[in-house]
């Protein structure tokens, strides 16, 4: 049995990515739609928009560049953090709860370590479909003026994903009755994180009383990185350090909590 056990269980996470995927396609088209349709309205809004009222230039660092250039960054970390707030919650909770797939992978000869690893590699896939996309129409509208760099951004949205979806997993996976949380965590997390978190204008404009939601959220250290490498704003190698050390830390230990959860949930 242990024999017969080995070989699926090497590439047990991979089995999990292919079934968190495919079940994706139930909801195919909103992915797509959400990939392709989210960045024409937001660009269009700005560049049509918003950017027509702002007739002077951001000043970022002491550095002008465009209302749009500016925010273009900010948008594609968003991008995939709001993807990680999808794939994150509700889906994990149905493994556990109404669907329970989970403790079906269980079953077999796959580790809960596995199907937490398996979850996230199929929300950083789509993850992926969603940062490509938005990023080509930056691109298009002329809001990469370096994209010898500016590609970089990618895997920054990626990994944004991942710092704030990995312990947005881990809870996620503690939930055993939906009361609303994920409605609360929207309102109350999401929403003023995207707010107050440097995207539409410069953090030091805000009160510092208020400065300290973009601090300790992984959508300004990610938007800080995003504009560094798509326009190349001054910033010193500490904060870049501290930016990615945060983001990577931050997606860590959210994966390792969630793996503990979910061994916990799944010896149950």
């Amino acid at each position: 049995a242990m024999e017969w056990g080995r070989k699926p269980r090497a590439r047990g996470a991979w089995y999990v990515t292919e079934h968190m995927v495919r079940a994706m396609r139930a909801y195919g088209w909103t992915i797509v739609v959400g990939a392709l349709g989210q960045p024409i309205v937001y660009l269009l809004g700005l560049a049509l928009g918003l950017a027509a009222l702002l007739d002077a230039p951001i000043i970022d660092r002491g550095q002008e560049v465009s209302y749009l250039v500016f925010v273009a960054p900010a948008l594609l970390m968003t991008a995939s953090i709001s993807v990680a707030s999808e794939e994150f919650t509700y889906p994990v909770m149905a493994g556990f709860k109404w669907r329970r797939y989970f403790f079906g992978f269980s079953a077999s000869p796959l580790s809960a370590g596995q199907i937490a690893t398996g979850v996230t590699f199929g929300a950083a896939a789509r993850m992926i479909v969603v940062a490509v996309a938005y990023y080509a129409f930056v691109w298009l509208f002329g809001a990469v003026p370096d994209p010898t760099t500016g590609w970089i951004a990618i895997p920054v949205s990626i990994l944004a994903g991942l710092a704030f979806g990995a312990p947005l997993m881990a809870y996620a996976a503690s939930i055993e009755d939906d009361k609303g949380q994920f409605a609360l965590v929207q309102r109350f997390v999401f929403m003023p994180m995207f707010l107050f978190s440097g995207t539409f204008y410069p953090l030091a404009t805000l009160p510092i009383w208020l400065q300290w939601i973009g601090w300790i959220s992984p959508l300004w250290h990610a938007t800080e990185l995003g504009r560094l490498v798509t326009y190349g704003r001054a910033d010193s190698l500490p904060m870049i350090a501290l930016h990615v050390a945060y983001l990577v830390v931050l997606a860590g230990i959210g994966y390792l909590i969630a793996r503990r959860v979910f061994a916990r949930r799944l010896a149950k």
